[in-house]
C-alpha cells in the first residue's frame, strides 16, 4: 500500500526536477546575452518563474532545489565577478539571500495551492462518486422492491388459494393457478439472475472461458429459453466465433426477450447471423416502436426503463448483455431496423482457423 502511495509522489518529483533543468536552462540561455541590459532585481525576478513553474509541478522539495539552482545561476552568470562563486558587493549579497528565501517561500505557496487544488478535486470526485452510488443504491431498492414484490405476492394468493378449504377448484382452475406460481417463481429466477450477474460485471470478477463457438447451436439453446418463437436466421456454415457459449447464450436471450416485450402481439423477432473478413455478427431484430437515438445508450444503463424496451424487470437486461459482449472482446450496437423497430448487433472475433 505505501509503495502505491509512494508511486505518484515519486512521478511529480521527477516532472518537477525535469521542468526545473529545462527551464533554468532556457531562462539561462535567454538571459545571458541580455545580461548588459537587465538589472540584478530584473534577473532574480524572471528566475522566480521557474522555481513557481516547478513548486506547481514537482512539489515543495524539486522547488527548493530549483531555488538554490537558480540563486547559484544568478550568482554565477549575472554578480560580479561572473564564472565564479564570489560576490563582490554586500547589495548582491543581500540580494541573492532574498531572492533565495522569496523562492522558497513562493515555493511553498504554490505547492500549497496545488495540494489544495488536488485535495479539492479529490472531494468533488468522491461526492460525485458517492451521488451516483446514492442513486444507484435508490433505483436498485425501487427496482427490486417492485420486481420481487409482484411475484412473490402473485405465488402468495395462489398458494393461498389453492389451500383454501372453503372454495373447491375445477381441474382448469387448479392448472391456472399452478400456472402463475410456475410464471412467478421463473420471474423471481430472472430477477436475482440478473442481479447476480450485474453484481458479478461491477465488481470484475466474471469468468470468461473464450474457445471456437458454433452460432447457431447457442442461438437455438437461446432461442428456446426466451422466445422459441422467434425466427432463426443463423446459417449453420458460420465460422467459429472466438467467445463464451454460455455468456453469449445469456447475452442473446436478454436481447431476444427485450425484443419480444417491444414487438406488437404477433409481431416477428429475427435472430441473423453472418460472418465478415475477421469477425461474425448476431443481430436481434424487432419491427416494434424502435428507439430514439437519443436515449439508445442510456438504455444500457443498468436500472433503466424506457417505456418501449422495458416492460417491467429490474432494467438490467441490456446493461448484462452488453457487459457480457465486451468482456467476450464484442460490441453490442443498437440501429434501426428497416421500416421500424429495433437491431441489436453483436459482432465478435472469429476464432482462429
Amino acid at each position: 500500500m505505501l509503495h502505491n502511495q509512494q508511486v505518484p509522489g515519486l512521478r511529480r518529483a521527477t516532472l518537477g526536477a525535469g521542468v526545473t533543468v529545462g527551464a533554468l536552462a532556457a531562462g539561462t540561455a535567454v538571459l545571458v546575452p541580455l545580461r548588459d541590459s537587465l538589472s540584478l532585481p530584473s534577473v532574480v525576478l524572471l528566475y522566480l518563474i521557474p522555481v513557481l513553474l516547478t513548486a506547481a509541478t514537482g512539489g515543495l522539495w524539486p522547488a527548493i532545489a530549483a531555488a538554490i539552482a537558480a540563486d547559484l545561476l544568478v550568482n554565477w552568470f549575472f554578480v560580479p565577478p561572473y564564472r565564479t562563486l564570489s560576490v563582490d558587493t554586500g547589495d548582491n549579497l543581500v540580494a541573492l539571500v532574498v531572492y533565495l528565501l522569496v523562492a522558497v517561500a513562493a515555493g511553498l505557496a504554490v505547492d500549497a495551492t496545488a495540494a489544495r487544488a488536488a485535495e479539492n478535486a479529490r472531494l468533488a470526485a468522491a461526492a460525485r462518486e458517492l451521488a451516483a452510488t446514492d442513486k444507484l443504491r435508490a433505483a436498485l431498492l425501487g427496482a427490486v422492491g417492485h420486481d420481487l414484490r409482484t411475484p412473490l405476492a402473485a405465488i402468495k394468493t395462489a398458494i393461498s388459494s389453492l389451500r383454501s378449504p372453503d372454495v373447491e377448484f375445477s381441474d382448469d382452475d387448479r392448472a391456472e393457478l399452478l400456472a402463475t406460481v410456475e410464471e412467478s417463481a421463473d420471474r423471481l429466477t430472472a430477477v436475482v439472475g440478473n442481479l447476480l450477474a450485474h453484481s458479478r460485471l461491477q465488481a470484475g470478477v466474471l469468468s470468461v472461458d473464450l474457445q471456437p463457438t458454433a452460432l447457431d447451436a447457442v442461438a437455438a439453446q437461446a432461442a428456446l429459453a426466451a422466445d422459441p418463437q422467434a425466427e432463426m436466421a443463423v446459417p449453420d456454415d458460420l465460422p467459429l466465433a472466438l467467445a463464451d457459449p454460455g455468456l453469449l447464450e445469456r447475452v442473446l436471450a436478454n436481447l431476444l426477450a427485450n425484443a419480444r416485450t417491444a414487438s406488437p402481439p404477433d409481431g416477428v423477432v429475427t435472430l441473423r447471423g453472418e460472418a465478415g473478413d475477421t469477425q461474425v455478427r448476431l443481430a436481434v431484430i424487432d419491427h416494434g416502436r424502435g428507439l430514439p437515438a437519443a436515449v439508445r445508450e442510456a438504455a444500457f444503463a443498468p436500472f433503466q426503463r424506457l417505456d418501449d424496451h422495458t416492460g417491467g424487470g429490474l432494467g438490467l437486461g441490456l446493461a448484462i448483455a452488453r457487459g457480457f459482449t465486451e468482456a467476450q472482446g464484442g460490441t453490442l450496437i443498437p440501429s434501426d431496423t428497416p421500416g421500424g423497430g429495433l437491431t441489436m448487433t453483436i459482432t465478435l472475433p472469429a476464432a482462429p482457423r
